[in-house]
């Protein structure tokens, strides 16, 4: 099968990305387009200004396969997509499939609770995910993978199909005719219509195929498989999981969801919302007077940060940063803070404030999970953005004090859905040989024990206990601002 490639279609919150492989898992080239800012209405609603999803995705379906035929790629030898997009967001369709109403971003309290009709959603036929509505506008099919269904929809996760139980279907305000048919990650969802392969610049049939939610495909691309080895990714949401076999009840410290790999879960914890999104924040926010200084050094403004970062101690004297800046839905009048200032503090101890907040909080997130499963965590893997930073990554090294490691592909999402799609169309015998093939393990980080130390006496000392002190306050403060 020499002269043959898979697509992965990866779209986030902050970007849509098309990367075609090899089938030895080498990157001939890839097409990436900014997401438009996000609406907000109001305070905690989120939603994807028009039909910004697909229309970016076009882009970036259009300047890969530019790449590709630079290359002297021809587009009959790509086999198959699989197709991976923003999870925990509803969609309201038309009959045809087009939206009645803008994509409703995760980020929204509306999701939340279970699907209530408004008069603002007249016209809807069908209730369902982001992959649900990209897979109808890739293949005409009204079609999703069964394993995007996170929060309020009566799936059977056991099963890997729609429950049965018309509680269920009852509690989220939902009917059987009002969804979509689902299939099985790694299963073909449909083939590529001649409407989007024009737009696209691709032939028509390519098979598009089911992945998971996009923490499950990025757990499955970074290689992530073995017992302890846990994947953090890094996103406008940063979670952390696990692969496990069975579909834990009761859980008390992480949610198992359905993983990328048929048959198979993935234990995941509680994140930080908005996590990297503050990093951009802050950047964007407090790194204007750093950018002569970038460009006089010949460094981007996040390259600078990560320096000057670097040379502040680890605790940043003092100063740390509480992440909800996206409150968590259980507790909507919680907002972000820095505390500890004094004259000792510079935009570098801030800016490695944030990241140190970050590792805390997963840290303490995932210390539950471990201790719940009674499977210690043994190594870590970073993907996303943020892990080509070697600040962040030695950070997280010294606050776990675990070895800590990238993939030389950052973006495991892209690398997940290519598994998915070979596995499909029998390129690979086992996701393991998959993996194996696909995954390209990059640099790794010991960790600094004397940091560790001190991570964990402050950690235990003064970070776990904030929002005991800050809760109260920030009661107080939500009805009079929000």
């Amino acid at each position: 099968m020499s002269n043959k490639y898979l697509m992965g279609v990866d779209v986030g919150t902050q970007s849509a990305k098309v990367v075609i492989f090899d089938l030895n898992g080498n990157v001939i080239c890839e097409g990436k387009q900014a997401l438009r800012k996000m609406d907000i209405p109001a305070p905690l609603l989120a939603e994807h200004p028009d039909d910004d999803l697909w229309d970016s995705l076009k882009i970036a379906f259009t300047q890969a396969m530019a790449g590709f035929k630079k290359r002297g790629g021809q587009s009959h030898e790509i086999l198959a997509m699989g197709v991976c997009i923003i999870r925990c967001c509803r969609v309201l369709l038309k009959e045809n499939g087009e939206l009645a109403y803008p994509v409703i971003n995760w980020m929204d309290k509306r999701l939340n609770k279970p699907y209530e009709y408004i008069d603002a959603y007249k016209g809807v036929r069908y209730i369902t995910t982001t992959s649900g509505y990209i897979t109808h506008r890739l293949t005409g099919e009204f079609k999703d993978t069964c394993a995007n269904y996170i929060g309020w929809w009566p799936m059977d996760n056991d099963a890997q199909d729609w429950s049965t139980d018309p509680e269920a279907w009852k509690s989220c305000n939902l009917t059987r005719d009002s969804v979509l048919d689902v299939v099985k990650p790694g299963e073909i969802l449909g083939h590529l219509t001649e409407l989007a392969a024009q737009q696209l610049g691709l032939p028509a049939g390519i098979p598009v195929v089911a992945t998971a939610h996009d923490k499950a495909v990025e757990a499955l691309g970074a290689g992530s498989l073995d017992e302890g080895v846990a994947l953090i990714s890094l996103g406008t949401y940063i979670g952390a999981m696990v692969h496990g076999h069975a579909n834990v009840k009761d859980a008390q410290n992480f949610w198992p969801f359905q993983a990328s790999i048929p048959g198979r879960y993935l234990y995941e914890c509680m994140g930080v919302r908005r996590g990297m999104w503050t990093i951009s924040w802050f950047r964007d926010q407090f790194g204007a007077a750093a950018l002569a200084e970038a460009a006089n050094k010949g460094h981007s403004i996040e390259e600078l940060l990560n320096l000057e970062g670097s040379k502040v101690p680890a605790g940043c004297e003092g100063l740390f940063t509480v992440h909800d800046w996206a409150p968590p839905s259980e507790a909507e009048f919680r907002k972000g803070a820095m505390i500890g200032f004094d004259g000792r503090h510079t935009r570098a101890h801030m800016y490695r404030s944030v990241l140190e907040g970050i590792a805390f909080t997963m840290k303490n997130h995932m210390d539950k999970m471990a201790a719940e499963l009674k499977v210690p965590f043994k190594s870590l893997i970073i993907s996303g953005g943020g892990a080509n930073s070697d600040l962040f990554m030695q950070i997280f090294a010294d606050v776990f004090g675990i070895p800590t490691s990238r993939n030389l592909m950052n973006g495991s999402a892209a690398i997940g859905c290519a598994i998915n799609a070979g596995m499909a169309i029998g390129a690979f015998d086992s996701y393991q040989q998959a993996a194996k093939k696909l995954v390209r393990m990059g640099d790794s980080f010991a960790p600094n024990m004397e940091n560790h130390r001190f991570y964990s006496s402050l950690n235990h000392e003064v970070y776990q206990k904030v929002n005991q002190y800050l809760d109260p306050l920030l009661q107080s403060l939500s009805p009079l601002v929000d």
